[in-house]
């Protein structure tokens, strides 16, 4: 989180635009050092939320491009307003994908040690496990994965009537037989990745699609890209409604997931841009979170369960990044979810 003079400074920058640590230092009128200063736009630069044009004496400091992606944003302020009174970006926004997120790194280096050192634990663990071993504790994630991202999606199910159903295939009374198949295709799906860990790599349209048709079976869903508007509740950002827009934005995020080098990086954007796009009449969100643990398996790195996500805080999160293009609090919840998944399963 920001401290309140490095959002002084942040502040003096976007007010003045281009300017040199000098004009800084005079302008924000804090008690402290000039050194102190230079270690402060240094930290904000690692951190991404400040660039630098020029160098030596010639070195001026502007804002990011990606600062207003990853700024941090206090969620329970931001919806304090409601729906009709935030200003937001009510269209969806290529540029993010092509001028800002294929240029820029979304995690900090803090928050890649972080992720990297967990991972490396989590390596560790497995190394241990027998096979047996391992595929139960992946049975146990998958079971809570299956849970917890149907019921986001509003699925009544609890997780003991969950894994009752995938176990058994005893359906619990009193629920809707759409309930029982959305939890069953929930499973399905990750069987699938879990068999077949390269299927999404590299990662394309047609194949995200393939991921879909498992979700959405059985259920009164329609298959393939949208060919109608679609309205999201709770928000009024308004998805593309085009069906070749919606294909060429597709197509665009794969290429952008194809292309970078980072594992969590290729994860989170799967997660937030699929769901952004809503490139399906329904399942959208459920598709995102089955990509990216098929590109986490691919990798060998630990799958999430989102177990311990409140799905409240989930859909508040995404929603922020569909009128703010921000990702700040999805960001958090990526990495506590890793954490939870690393010291909880294998």
């Amino acid at each position: 989180m920001l401290k309140d003079r490095e959002y002084s400074i942040i502040e003096f920058i976007k007010k003045t635009g281009e300017c040199s640590s000098k004009d800084i230092f005079n302008g924000i009128s804090l008690p402290i050092s000039y050194a102190t200063l230079k270690r402060m736009i240094t930290n904000l630069i690692s951190e991404n939320y400040i660039e630098t044009k020029g160098k030596g004496k010639g070195t001026k400091y502007l804002i990011s491009s990606v600062y207003e992606l990853i700024q941090p944003i206090d969620i329970q302020k931001y919806y304090e307003k409601e729906i009709d009174e935030r200003e937001i970006k009510e269209d969806f926004n290529s540029q993010i994908i092509t001028n800002v997120l294929n240029c820029h790194n979304i995690f900090t280096k803090i928050e890649l040690i972080k992720l990297k050192e967990l991972q490396k634990i989590y390596t560790e663990n497995v190394a241990q496990l027998s096979e047996n071993e391992y595929k139960k504790e992946l049975e146990r994630l998958a079971i809570d994965l299956s849970w917890k991202s149907s019921q986001i999606e509003g699925n009544t199910y609890s997780l003991l009537e969950t894994e009752r159903l995938l176990k058994e295939k005893e359906t619990a009374s009193g629920k809707t037989k759409e309930e029982a198949i959305m939890l069953l295709n929930h499973k399905d799906a990750l069987d699938f990745i879990i068999d077949n860990p390269d299927y999404l790599n590299p990662l394309s349209i047609s194949k995200i699609e393939d991921i879909h048709s498992i979700l959405i079976k059985e259920l009164n869903v329609e298959r393939n890209l949208r060919k109608r508007r679609v309205g999201i509740s709770g928000t009024n950002y308004r998805p593309l409604d085009n069906e070749y827009q919606i294909s060429e934005a597709l197509n665009m995020t794969c290429k952008l997931i194809n292309s970078k080098e980072n594992v969590f990086e290729k994860t989170l954007l799967a997660l937030v841009l699929i769901s952004y796009i809503q490139p399906f009449m329904d399942g959208n969100k459920r598709t995102a979170r089955i990509v990216s643990n098929a590109i986490l398996i691919n990798d060998n790195h630990c799958p999430l369960s989102f177990r311990t996500v409140d799905s409240i805080d989930y859909k508040k999160s995404i929603l922020l990044f569909y009128e703010q293009n921000n990702l700040s609090n999805f960001k958090k919840i990526f990495i506590n979810q890793f954490e939870f998944a690393v010291n909880t399963y294998f």
